[in-house]
């Protein structure tokens, strides 16, 4: 499933031939992904202008002139094409710009969607109005993350999965965070220690970052908008890597956390 950084990749790759830009046409071409999609979508999108995109959690947004909001969810297999040479089967939602440019959502397992609100009610969207603080904005701290772990005993890897908690993080990069801030996944998160939950924050920010520039990880069918690939699987320090060395020197193992393969160092990770 394509996580934060795929989403944050997806959406700047979209920025930069659709920010500004007039929308021609849409067309939904099937009535539905994993919910149907709006039944005003052409009529509120068709000659609307984009005056920004954006993204929450994983989630991507995209802003009209109309004040409306699109927003997409990639699913499981879910991505934008740029310009493709020809559209297929599984491209579901094609937009078409006054600049030439043609996007497609491309989605075979067709688990992602497409809703459409007004943006100022962005912020108390359903989806959004119960989540936590981005792990890259600036409410989230180690202070904010002690005060939300407080009293809670189920391991910090599920509790960091816990969109209520923080948004956006997922399994990959929380196995590579934790191991990064030397945190074995199973620990009670109520009883890990702001010290530790600042090399922790610092972790989550640091791996995510580096997933961005390098424009996420390349699982299935995930690719950015332009038909390349991410390549931060390359610099996974533990995920998908049993029985390899950690960056420590001691051995990867791999667990199911909550029904999730969980990979850590119980070498250095305490």
């Amino acid at each position: 499933m394509p996580e934060l950084p795929e989403v944050e990749t997806t959406v700047r790759g979209l920025a930069a031939v659709m920010d500004g830009k007039r929308i021609a046409g849409i067309e939904a071409r099937r009535p539905d992904l994993r919910r149907p999609f709006p039944e005003d979508l052409r009529q509120r999108m068709t000659g609307a202008t984009i005056s920004g995109l954006g993204r929450r959690a994983k989630y991507g947004l995209i802003h009209t002139d109309r004040g409306d909001t699109m927003i997409f969810h990639l699913g499981m297999s879910g991505r934008w094409r740029i310009d493709p040479d020809s559209l297929g089967t599984h491209d579901h939602l094609v937009i078409g710009l006054e600049s030439g440019h043609l996007l497609s959502l491309n989605d075979p397992r067709r688990f992602g969607s497409v809703d459409l609100i007004a943006t100022e009610e962005v912020n108390v969207w359903p989806p959004f109005a119960a989540m936590g603080p981005e792990p890259l904005g600036p409410d989230f701290t180690a202070p904010y993350l002690q005060r939300a772990l407080d009293g809670r005993v189920a391991a910090i890897k599920l509790l960091l999965l816990d969109q209520r908690i923080v948004s956006g993080l997922g399994n990959i990069y929380v196995c590579e965070a934790l191991n990064m801030a030397r945190i074995a996944p199973g620990r009670q998160g109520g009883k890990i220690s702001l010290l530790h939950l600042e090399r922790l924050v610092e972790a989550i920010r640091a791996v995510l970052i580096a997933a961005i520039d390098a424009g996420g990880s390349t699982l299935r069918d995930y690719a950015r908008p332009d038909g390349e690939l991410g390549y931060f699987a390359k610099q996974w320090r533990v995920y998908g890597k049993e029985g390899q060395p950690c960056p420590c020197g001691g051995t990867v193992r791999r667990r199911s956390e909550g029904g999730r393969s969980t990979f850590y160092c119980a070498r250095c990770q305490r």
